[in-house]
């Protein structure tokens, strides 16, 4: 059986993640800015004063976020931050999580990030080492072994 992944390890592949995740902030801010003036056509003052204009940003970062993370899960059970720390995430068979999982387990992430990280930090309580979107979407962090 796995070993399950500490805190350290977890935080480490999240801020690389969040490298990356920046990166697919900025095009898609660019993206929709594009779009929003070819359509919309405001005031060059205006831009992005709008409510529509904040709020379809918002939800357009928030799909993009949660595919990225549900695309890489599904496919290979890791992120590219993963796999720099060697954290898997699968299972409790040990198998890919299903796309249901990937969605459970990306919501409840973003409810562990707003409580201010706990559902992360409660890897340090839990005796099996699972944050909140282990819990909730009956998946495993995992270390993997070295070569």
């Amino acid at each position: 059986m796995a070993e399950p992944a500490g805190l350290a390890r977890r935080l480490g592949a999240l801020a690389y993640d969040g490298v990356l995740v920046l990166a697919l902030w900025l095009i898609m801010a660019t993206l929709h800015l594009a779009l929003f003036q070819l359509v919309v056509s405001p005031p060059v003052q205006t831009v992005g004063a709008s409510a529509m204009f904040v709020w379809s940003l918002r939800l357009l970062l928030l799909a993009a976020t949660t595919l990225f993370f549900c695309f890489f899960w599904r496919r290979a059970g890791m992120t590219l931050g993963m796999q720099a720390w060697r954290l898997r995430v699968q299972s409790v068979e040990g198998k890919r999580p299903s796309t249901r999982q990937c969605l459970i387990r990306c919501t409840v992430a973003w409810i562990s990030l707003m409580a201010l990280g706990l559902g992360y930090w409660w890897v340090i309580i839990d005796r099996h080492h699972r944050s909140w979107p282990d819990i909730a979407s009956d998946t495993r962090t995992v270390v993997l072994p070295t070569c």
